[in-house]
């Protein structure tokens, strides 16, 4: 845990890993409830991934490059507002029912969360000893478990509506002259819960205005580095990168179909599958924590690779087989992926010193497999008429995953004195 003098600043950085994590989790309500709103296919309702982690893509190395210049709190301030007027634009968006609109929104939003996140992850990692610094990572991001399972209960209580009509129906709506009626009620009911998100961002980052954070320089490297992709000399940056690619991929994958899953497999309404995908966010949350605790006996990689592996098993038993085990099986996944983000990325930073920054920006950039993976299983589930078989997807990350923990996360002795 942080030193004493960290202490303040490592409680004010660590409640950023809710925001970014309630924003995501949003992502598995919104696809299917503007999936009716806008009318769309499986593979449209997919880019609101895209459109999320996009963000991440274009705007991790800007923030990173601004972090490195202007420093820490800086970068905070700067995400904060971004992700508090991408709330705020979800209002004018849903007032004209613009599909369009609402993924530059959720862009903007998205934005803001890339810096956060560039800035919170290895801002954890060196408030306190480099020797536990996954650890460190991992008791952060245990509280962005919270706003992981938080997210889908509180989307599908006051977002999703409950109402799902078969195709005939909404012909004959349309016939009838109310199926725009009906669209657009169905659009305004994001209007209240974004600009409650919205409010609630903007005095947080108040807070943060009126708070001390430290700049914490590491003392084995000199401060003017330069941005450069130098850092892929070191080849477990490399691996890790794709690793974040790969996960985050998973992650999103896993949840966003799955209220589509659950009607899927055993017609299981909206708002019961997304208080399930709470249930199951819980579950992440609690890894977190616990995972926490196993590294105190287990080391981070090897704990990595077991529960990489039982994610693969699982989603096989969601991909082969029928009814409830099926739907439990998705639902199991959460808690074995809960560690992966920030062990992957403690593990793709060590021992990179004043680097560490850079390597920051293209970790969080590969953040956009979360924007890549739902398209393809979109794309599955349109070409194949089962989102069942979309779960193929995440099971072959999981794969890559396991092949980091077991090798990839390496850091060759030689590599140090380049």
């Amino acid at each position: 845990m942080p030193k004493n003098k960290y202490l303040i600043p490592f409680i004010l950085v660590t409640s950023l890993f809710f925001l970014w994590a309630f924003l995501h989790n949003l992502n598995p309500i919104l696809i299917p409830h503007l999936k009716k709103a806008c009318q769309l296919s499986d593979t449209q309702s997919a880019f609101i991934d895209s459109a999320v982690y996009l963000g991440y893509f274009v705007i991790a190395i800007p923030a990173g490059l601004f972090m490195h210049k202007y420093g820490y709190k800086k970068g905070i301030l700067l995400g904060l507002a971004l992700y508090a007027a991408g709330a705020l634009l979800f209002i004018p968006a849903a007032s004209v029912r613009s599909y369009a609109f609402f993924l530059f929104a959720l862009f903007v939003s998205a934005s803001g969360a890339t810096f956060l996140e560039t800035v919170a992850n290895p801002y954890i990692t060196i408030l306190g000893p480099k020797e536990t610094s996954e650890q460190r990572l991992n008791f952060a991001q245990s509280f962005n478990g919270v706003g992981a399972f938080l997210a889908p209960i509180l989307g599908g209580m006051f977002i999703l509506s409950g109402k799902e009509y078969s195709d005939v129906e909404l012909s004959s709506m349309k016939a009838a002259g109310t199926l725009l009626t009906y669209l657009q009620s169905e659009a305004d009911t994001i209007k209240m819960p974004y600009l409650v998100m919205g409010c609630v961002v903007i005095f947080i980052c108040l807070l943060f205005v009126f708070s001390k954070l430290p700049e914490v320089k590491t003392s084995d490297v000199e401060s003017h580095t330069s941005f450069s992709m130098n850092v892929f000399k070191y080849p477990h940056v490399k691996w890790a990168v794709i690793g974040e690619f790969c996960y985050v991929g998973a992650q999103v994958g896993v949840g966003s179909f799955f209220v589509r899953y659950a009607k899927y497999i055993t017609d299981t309404p909206e708002k019961l599958a997304a208080q399930w995908l709470g249930y199951a966010m819980v579950g992440f949350m609690v890894g977190r924590f616990t995972g926490t605790f196993f590294m105190k006996y287990i080391k981070p990689a090897k704990l990595l690779s077991i529960y990489a592996f039982i994610s693969v098993l699982l989603l096989t038993v969601a991909l082969l087989t029928k009814g409830e085990i099926a739907v439990y099986a998705v639902m199991a996944v959460p808690f074995f992926m809960s560690i992966m983000f920030p062990t992957i990325f403690a593990l793709g930073i060590k021992d990179l010193g004043e680097e560490t920054k850079i390597a920051s920006s293209f970790l969080v950039m590969a953040i956009i497999g979360g924007g890549v993976a739902p398209l393809i299983m979109g794309y599955i589930s349109d070409k194949t008429g089962s989102i069942q078989w979309a779960y193929i997807v995440p099971l072959l990350c999981f794969a890559y995953i396991l092949f980091f923990g077991l090798k990839g996360h390496k850091v060759k002795q030689q590599e140090l004195t380049v």
